[in-house]
């Protein structure tokens, strides 16, 4: 029987994504609008993935720092293309107390203005280069509408800022960090991605260009997890951050950012959740065992606690409920919570030398010997959820990817079902905003090595110069 607090995913999208946010407590709504409380079991998963990316980036040579959370006016108006970007979602600070500021204080919607600020004075020669830093952090942004993970205005990310002495050393950063979370989305958080290019008009501002990653959730609407971008010298440009190269000339910085938020989180439920709960990739999971013991005799807790030793001695994660609840309690707040590995230990069972493994991806109960080697049936199993919830998200996608020729076979699917649309396109920006009138169809990325469909634009017909990827956006 589906959970009773949950709207059936296929009756209520939106109210269903909301519902499993709520009965598997990852956030609450809180006073200040636009803003959640991200709860224990939410703020579990957001470690989880810092944990894992904090890891990688190290392992490339990127230094965490923590920078300013206020950013002066004047600073930031000194690159102009990122100040039109931002402008409609700065939140400003007016006041310190009752005295009103000489200059008014953003809250920081982004770092690079502040990044600059500091490099301009910390770097004089290609000796100081490159720096490779990375900042955990909350950032707000004005939204006008918001959702829980998906968008708020106040909301956590990493953001990643690098400047280098060579523009190929940049794009190379560039590139290699937008790999860095494709293979997290597709290894850890089984959800299959495709990268690409963005279009000039959906780049982030004053970038040069910028790389994305896009994933494409249950219902067809697609969901930027991940970007990089190549800013060249526009910002060193503009905050004067110079060094001295080999031949002591004094030459602009090339940079970068990339970064990628708690929005991974609003992800993970709509790709692979379903009307009991969540459903968690092990890989991303806290808990990523629940042992469940049936009464409480000497029999039963010996196993419960010797499964728990075991399984925790292979760094696997193990909770046991020795709560009072009833076992069927127990079992549904394992599932609504996407346990994704829950073993059931009764004293029925182990008269007959048996214990129940259940898969919180399919429901299935696997009864086994108590004579197994738990450890290793469980890494297996682990293995098997983690490669059949990414294989499930991967078909889920190719049947909700399409081909377009004209203008009219968009508009017919994207009334029909939305997905990701392949079709051709000019370059021209009237194009792109024509198919925006569909639904508020954009481009998700300019696919650099795939071939045209036809070679004619999708909305003009004339000759095209891009293979695009399109859809519907949260």
């Amino acid at each position: 029987m589906k959970n009773k607090m949950i709207t059936s995913r296929d009756e209520d999208f939106a109210k269903w994504y909301t519902d499993v946010v709520r009965a598997a407590e990852l956030a609450a709504y809180s006073s200040v609008k636009g803003c959640i409380v991200i709860e224990p079991n939410g703020y579990a998963i957001w470690e989880k993935m810092q944990e894992i990316l904090d890891k990688k980036f190290k392992e490339l040579g990127h230094q965490n720092v923590q920078l300013p959370l206020l950013i002066p006016e004047s600073l930031l108006k000194k690159e102009s293309e990122l100040v039109e970007g931002f402008a409609p979602e700065v939140a400003w600070v007016t006041h310190g107390g009752s005295k009103e500021l000489e200059e008014r204080l953003c809250i920081r919607p982004t770092s690079e203005t502040m990044f600059c600020d500091y490099y301009k004075d910390h770097v004089s020669s290609y000796r100081d280069l490159p720096k490779l830093y990375n900042q955990w952090c909350n950032v707000l942004r004005w939204e006008k509408e918001t959702r829980p993970f998906l968008r708020s205005r106040e909301f956590l990310w990493q953001e990643g800022h690098t400047i280098h002495s060579t523009k190929e050393e940049a794009e190379k950063e560039t590139n290699q960090m937008m790999e860095v979370y494709r293979w997290f989305h597709h290894d850890i958080l089984a959800i299959p991605s495709i990268t690409g290019l963005k279009t000039e008009k959906e780049k982030f501002a004053g970038a040069e260009y910028t790389l994305t990653n896009e994933a494409l959730m249950y219902n067809g609407v697609a969901l930027q997890a991940g970007t990089s971008h190549y800013f060249g010298q526009k910002f060193s440009k503009a905050y004067d951050v110079k060094f001295s190269n080999t031949e002591n000339n004094l030459e602009y910085v090339y940079q970068t950012s990339w970064g990628t938020t708690t929005r991974m989180i609003g992800g993970l439920i709509m790709v692979h959740s379903d009307d009991y709960g969540l459903v968690l990739p092990p890989r991303i999971a806290p808990v990523q065992v629940t042992i469940i013991p049936i009464g409480k005799s000497e029999e039963v807790m010996s196993l419960v606690n010797k499964y728990s030793i075991l399984l925790k001695e292979q760094n696997i994660s193990v909770t046991c409920d020795l709560t009072e609840k009833s076992p069927g309690f127990k079992f549904a707040e394992a599932e609504v919570k996407g346990i994704p590995v829950r073993i059931e230990i009764g004293e029925r069972d182990l008269k007959e030398n048996k214990v129940t493994f259940v898969r919180r991806d399919t429901r299935e109960k696997i009864v086994q010997s108590t004579d197994l080697d738990v450890v290793n049936y469980v890494k297996e199993l682990l293995d098997t959820i983690q490669n059949d919830m990414y294989n499930r998200a991967l078909e889920r996608r190719e049947n909700l990817t399409f081909v377009a020729h004209n203008l009219s076979d968009m508009e017919n699917i994207l009334n029909t079902q939305p997905g990701f649309i392949h079709a051709d396109w000019c370059g021209d920006e009237a194009c792109e905003l024509k198919v925006k009138e569909i639904k508020g169809c954009k481009s998700r990325c300019i696919l650099e090595d795939e071939k045209l469909i036809d070679g004619k634009c999708v909305v003009c017909g004339k000759d095209a110069k891009h293979h695009v990827v399109w859809g519907i956006q949260y």
